[in-house]
């Protein structure tokens, strides 16, 4: 049995604990390794913590799910944010084995090969996703894979057994930081393919403009904060520059969700659900009463567009098809209403402009069914109508055409499973909600 740990994402001290990775044997329960993300003196990666700061920095915990390949005997962790998930000046470095993939003996714990995925994380961009296992020919070569999906809307690929990227990881400048004291990396990684599945980055070109006259409100509420590339750091609330922070597209709550993705073997194709919402990601100076951080996270929230709507361009939620033989996208669609119906812009006859939330798939041999997933921590905005976030469909995989409907009590908050029971197959999931009591769901297909 190897387990996580779960830690804050935003401690008061620089000080806290590395968030270990325990392996247990499953029949006397006695501890057979432990494998710390954060280096000690000696240890390959330590350099990547200057000033000594591994001797007191924690976290880069593996607090989602782990995957396994049984045939290697290798286990693939997607590790989180080092302390602390927003500001970094008292953490100078990359800050390896955080933010990383990390693949390691199942058997011992020792690290058999490592890719960060976020250099010295400043946006609490964490691995949020299972890795997904799969086999894929590419250009000829038969290759068992690995993707990490990420909150940047970014399918890292590599070969699950060497950590060999599939397709070339570029390292591109990305903006510097304001904020007295940080420490910023130059560069982050991008693979060459797939692209990104979702939006990266935020300019005045990408907020609503269903009207000339929300186009201007978007442009005056987006007036105080800092807009630019991915990547973009964190600003103090309340500065000289800027007011609000910046906002952060994906935000920490956007991009690839828990629920993951759904593979077919079949045909290669990866099926993704991601959320597109700006996030304000702003920092505040730390109460030296209560803490020994010189910056702490501000407000952290989704800024409320024009007249309750979001204050990006749609879709809000989508669904993103991609070809893992060749990186190449084949279609993308709205998953979900969002706000057509909001009555500012519901005489428009808009089409579905997605409903953000944490989606969750199943394949099928035939059909592709994703929920619209539960909207906690993701914010539902007006228009969207009783029924949003408590959507199932069933779309066609060859085109994302929605195929079938029906609507629950309450959003999802696991995964959908299959199974076949005296010939007849059924689908079950967990639904629920701060509002609806968790409970399981089971639908019988024709």
């Amino acid at each position: 049995v190897i387990l996580g740990s779960a830690m804050a994402d935003h401690p008061y001290t620089k000080e806290q604990h590395p968030g270990d990775v325990r392996a247990y044997d499953v029949r006397t329960g006695e501890l057979r390794w432990t494998w710390s993300p954060i280096p000690k003196a000696g240890e390959p990666g330590v350099e990547t913590w200057l000033d000594d700061s591994w001797t007191y920095s924690g976290m880069a915990n593996v607090w989602t799910m782990f995957s396994a390949d049984l045939e290697l005997g290798y286990v693939y962790l997607p590790t989180g944010a080092p302390t602390n998930d927003m500001y970094g000046g008292h953490r100078p470095g990359n800050n390896l084995y955080a933010n990383s993939l990390v693949c390691v003996d199942a058997t011992t714990g020792e690290r058999v090969w490592h890719f960060q995925t976020v250099h010295h994380d400043l946006w609490d961009y964490d691995n949020n996703v299972a890795p997904i296992l799969m086999d894929i020919t590419v250009d000829g070569r038969d290759i068992k894979a690995v993707v990490q999906l990420t909150k940047q809307a970014i399918a890292y690929t590599f070969d699950r057994i060497t950590g060999e990227p599939v397709w070339p990881i570029i390292e591109r400048p990305v903006p510097g930081s304001n904020t007295p004291g940080e420490w910023i990396s130059p560069t982050q990684p991008f693979p060459t393919k797939p692209l990104p599945f979702d939006r990266h980055g935020i300019t005045e070109d990408d907020l609503i403009d269903f009207t000339d006259e929300l186009r201007a409100e978007a442009l005056k509420i987006a007036e105080p904060y800092i807009l630019g590339k991915i990547f973009t750091p964190p600003s103090i609330r309340g500065n000289a520059t800027d007011t609000k922070g910046t906002l952060q597209l994906p935000g920490s709550v956007g991009g690839a969700e828990w629920g993951g993705a759904g593979f077919d073997p079949e045909t290669g194709m990866l099926y993704i659900p991601s959320v597109t919402g700006a996030f304000a990601a702003d920092l505040t100076p730390g109460n030296p009463d209560r803490m020994n951080v010189r910056f702490t996270r501000g407000t952290r929230a989704f800024p409320d567009g024009p007249r309750g709507l979001p204050l990006t361009k749609p879709p809000y939620g989508r669904i993103t098809a991609i070809d893992m033989n060749t990186g190449e996208h084949v279609w993308m669609v709205p998953n979900g209403n969002g706000p057509r119906n909001h009555p500012t812009i519901e005489h428009l006859n808009l089409p579905r402009l997605g409903q953000p939330g944490r989606a969750m798939t199943l394949l099928t041999k035939s059909l592709l069914f994703v929920s619209e997933g539960d909207p906690i921590m993701v914010r539902t905005p007006p228009g969207a109508g009783e029924d949003a976030g408590k959507s199932f469909r069933a779309y066609n995989k060859d085109s994302g055409a929605v195929i079938w409907e029906t609507t629950f009590q309450a959003g999802t908050n696991g995964s959908p499973i299959t199974y076949m029971h005296n010939g007849k197959q059924y689908i079950v999931m967990p639904i629920g909600s701060l509002d609806h009591p968790g409970e399981w769901v089971a639908l019988a297909l024709p």
